[in-house]
C-alpha cells in the first residue's frame, strides 16, 4: 500500500500546487470567507464534480488492467466538464502528473496514455493507482482526496485560515466522501463492464463553471485555476 500513499502525498510533483480547485475565484468574489464557507463548498464540490472525477479515476483503474482505447474515456471526461477553462486545467494537471507517473509507474496502460496528446487528470491518476495496487474504490477515494486537499491548502494560503480548523473540516468532508467514492466506483465498474463511458456520472455545478471562466479572464491570479 505504500506506493498508493505516495500518490496521495501532497509532495508528489504533480503540479497540483498551482491549482486552487476553484477556491481562488470564490475568494476573489467574497463567496468563501471562512472555514464554514470552505466546508460548505467542499461538501458540494465532492458530491457534484468530485463524484464525476472519482468515477473517471475508478474507471481508469479498472481499465488499466487491460489494453484499453483511452480516447473515448478521455472524451467522456471532457463532455462532463462544460467549462473550457476547467478542461484546460484538468489536462494541464494530467500532463504534469503523467511526467511523474511515467517514471514511477511505467506500465503498458501508462505508456498508452502517453501516446495521447493531453489526457485528463483523473484518468492518469486512476491508471497510476492501479499500478500502485489500488482497487477502483481506492482510486475514487484518491481522486477526492486530491480535490479536497488542494482546495483546502489554497484556502489557507489565500485567506490565512487556521490550518488546524481547516484540517478538521477536511476530515469531516473526507468521512462524508467515503460514500461518494464507493458510489462512483460502482458506477465506473458498471460503465467499464458495459464498455460504455457514457454511463459515467454527469453531475456538475454551473457556478463552478462560470467562476472558472471568470478566473481565467482575470488579469492577476495566484493559481492557474
Amino acid at each position: 500500500m505504500l506506493p498508493l500513499f505516495l500518490l496521495a502525498d501532497s509532495r508528489l510533483p504533480s503540479g497540483g500546487h498551482g491549482h486552487s480547485g476553484g477556491v481562488e475565484a470564490l475568494v476573489d468574489r467574497g463567496l468563501v470567507r471562512s472555514v464554514d464557507d470552505l466546508a460548505l463548498f467542499l461538501a458540494g464540490r465532492v458530491s457534484t464534480g468530485g463524484r464525476v472525477m472519482a468515477a473517471a479515476a475508478a474507471a481508469a483503474c479498472t481499465l488499466a488492467s487491460g489494453t484499453p482505447d483511452w480516447a473515448p474515456w478521455d472524451a467522456a471526461v471532457s463532455a462532463r466538464i462544460p467549462s473550457a477553462a476547467l478542461r484546460t486545467a484538468s489536462r494541464a494537471q494530467g500532463a504534469a502528473l503523467l511526467r511523474t507517473v511515467a517514471l514511477a509507474f511505467p506500465t503498458p496502460a501508462v505508456a498508452a496514455l502517453r501516446a495521447l496528446p493531453r489526457v485528463h487528470h483523473p484518468l492518469i491518476l486512476g491508471a497510476a493507482a492501479a499500478a500502485a495496487g489500488a482497487d477502483p474504490g481506492q482510486a475514487a477515494a484518491l481522486a477526492l482526496h486530491h480535490l479536497v486537499g488542494g482546495a483546502a491548502t489554497a484556502a489557507v494560503r489565500l485567506l490565512g485560515l487556521d490550518p488546524l480548523r481547516v484540517t478538521a473540516v477536511t476530515v469531516g468532508v473526507a468521512r462524508a466522501a467515503d460514500a461518494v467514492a464507493a458510489d462512483a466506483a460502482a458506477l465506473a465498474t458498471a460503465a467499464v463492464a458495459a464498455g460504455d463511458p457514457a454511463l459515467l456520472p454527469t453531475e456538475g455545478s454551473p457556478l463552478t463553471d462560470v467562476l472558472a471562466e471568470l478566473h481565467r479572464a482575470s488579469e492577476a491570479t495566484l493559481f492557474a485555476s
